[in-house]
């Protein structure tokens, strides 16, 4: 895998709903907070069956209805094609 260049990481930026890009330049980032823990947690479940599909997994916490999830591609040690496809799924849900 190949990471993103700035300016691939910026086009794929404005395809994206509320992802802001870490402080490092490696990885995307984004909160979603929802009404209920319930909620939250009923999200990070289809997350999860998302992520397996493409076999490519978050770093994610949750607090009650708070879910913080950070995509980037270790192998690659930064954005890839894979963080993007897998963020637009998570953006679809």
């Amino acid at each position: 895998m190949t990471p993103l260049n700035e300016a691939d990481i910026g086009i794929a930026l404005a395809s994206l709903d509320g992802w802001a890009l870490d402080e490092d330049g490696k990885a995307l980032r984004r909160q979603f907070v929802f009404d209920s823990f319930v909620q939250a947690f009923g999200f990070m479940t289809q997350v999860a069956l998302l992520a397996q599909q493409a076999d490519h997994h978050p770093e994610w916490s949750n607090v009650y209805n708070k879910v913080d999830i950070r995509l980037t591609t270790h192998d690659a040690k930064g954005l890839t094609q894979r963080d993007i496809k897998l963020a637009q799924a998570i953006d679809a849900l």
